[in-house]
């Protein structure tokens, strides 16, 4: 069976394409299942308190993760909040090593639904910078939010995931 060289050179050109095309069509992917949703940074100054919105509530959750390799214990110490747009909020987590040796780490957020992110703005974080635990030390870590008052009142409820992974080398 002859293949045409032209047929042979269109194979490299759409697989190409599709690696081209991954970008995008991952992005729709976390816009559509709330997947990666970034948080936004704002300074405490930025934040206007007369613009809580005391009329609604929405129910705010929060999960920590370890990636592979990262000998640490994460949690939060308050799983959910009840919160009101445009006040700021606290939450704080706890991280323990497990490990006799320094360790060091940096938490990546995300928030679900996807579209809450827009709103959702930290002006403290953990996250900001990486994290380097002695062995088996325990720190208490806070994270300062507000979610916006623009978001959509069929938001009732947002989960702020955190996952730390390891920037040991090796």
């Amino acid at each position: 069976m002859k293949v045409s060289p032209l047929r042979l050179a269109a194979i490299p050109l759409l697989m190409f394409g599709f690696g081209f095309a991954l970008v995008p069509l991952y992005d729709v992917f976390c816009d559509i299942t709330g997947l990666n949703g970034k948080t936004g940074r704002i300074e405490a100054s930025e934040i206007d308190n007369s613009q809580v919105d005391k009329s609604r509530t929405i129910e705010v959750r929060f999960l920590a993760n370890t990636g592979n390799g990262l000998p640490w214990n994460f949690q939060p110490l308050v799983k959910m909040m009840e919160i009101h747009p445009g006040q700021v909020y606290e939450a704080m987590f706890r991280v323990r090593s497990a490990s006799d040796e320094p360790t060091l780490g940096q938490a990546i957020p995300s928030v679900s639904p996807g579209l809450a992110a827009e709103y959702f703005n930290k002006t403290e974080c953990f996250c900001f910078t990486e994290q380097e635990l002695a062995g088996r030390e325990t720190i208490d870590m806070p994270v300062r939010f507000v979610v916006g008052t623009g978001i959509s009142e069929n938001i009732e409820q947002i989960t702020l995931s955190y996952t730390f992974f390891s920037l040991d080398k090796g």
